[in-house]
């Protein structure tokens, strides 16, 4: 079995898919990213990314066993999920996994509210897969594979959210969106996750100026990430959530920022892949 440990951005923007040519280079699609463990394969967010991984999933055969994480379930890291082709394929088994939900929700109900009349024609039972919908308490730490680990930590976001800190063959992928801050407090939960890191997806929805006027939207900065690296002890960051109206030369212009201010800093840009 293969050790090669992966991440792969299929959608990097917040809040809206944001389509055109002004957003082409970084891309326009919702977060979505595919971890892969050697082998296995392991899904952040099922925003409108979900639909091309899908695709590509769907054209590397039968019989795959894949987990599909949320953060939480606001429409742009969710809204995909009806569109993901593994999960129409019978051969199949794809579970679904939240830790923000519970007392009060479960994912199987925000899924079928989801697929409901008159939000979407067909329920999740159109699905072909052994699919099941599975509830955590975030915090807890969940072992996907024998050899994989989870570490979950609530974040800072309207309704709670759950970042998640994903351990592969000695190495670990870090992923803290959606969160704010409290300037001079800094975040535990994304602490916890971001310890000794060796990749860290950092929510950098506001520039210092946005969020100032925005302190309880639940996005954070570039200048935060790097902070809160610092203190982490973190190897490289990379810049996630991207405003819908920010353009592509804007992009440029803070990527270059974050990186003069801490090198090897970038911007997650849609169709790439890091590997460790």
């Amino acid at each position: 079995m293969s050790d090669a440990f992966s991440i792969t951005f299929w959608g990097v923007r917040g809040s809206i898919a944001a389509p055109g040519p002004t957003t082409a280079r970084y891309g326009g699609n919702t977060p979505c990213l595919e971890i892969r463990c050697g082998d296995r394969t392991i899904v952040i967010d099922a925003g409108t990314g979900l639909r091309p991984l899908g695709g590509k999933l769907a054209g590397e055969g039968n019989g795959q066993d894949l987990n599909v994480y949320f953060t939480h379930t606001h429409m742009d890291h969710f809204v995909g999920l009806p569109f993901f082709a593994p999960a129409y394929n019978p051969t199949n088994k794809v579970s679904f996994w939240s830790g923000h939900l519970r007392p009060d929700r479960t994912l199987r109900e925000a899924c079928e509210h989801l697929m409901s009349n008159p939000l979407f024609p067909v329920p999740p039972d159109v699905f072909q897969a052994d699919v099941s919908f599975n509830d955590f308490d975030c915090g807890e730490t969940l072992q996907p594979f024998d050899d994989v680990r989870l570490v979950t930590a609530p974040l800072d976001h309207p309704g709670r959210c759950t970042g998640y800190r994903i351990e592969y063959s000695g190495k670990a992928i870090a992923v803290v969106t959606d969160t704010a801050h409290v300037p001079g407090k800094p975040n535990e939960g994304a602490l916890k996750l971001m310890d000794k890191a060796d990749i860290v997806v950092y929510d950098a929805m506001f520039t210092e100026e946005e969020f100032a006027g925005r302190p309880d939207w639940g996005h954070s900065t570039w200048n935060e990430g790097i902070r809160l690296m610092e203190m982490a002890d973190a190897k490289q960051l990379v810049l996630f959530h991207h405003d819908p109206a920010r353009t592509d030369d804007a992009m440029d212009k803070i990527a270059a920022e974050a990186a003069a201010a801490r090198p090897g800093t970038i911007a997650a840009i849609e169709g790439e892949t890091l590997t460790l």
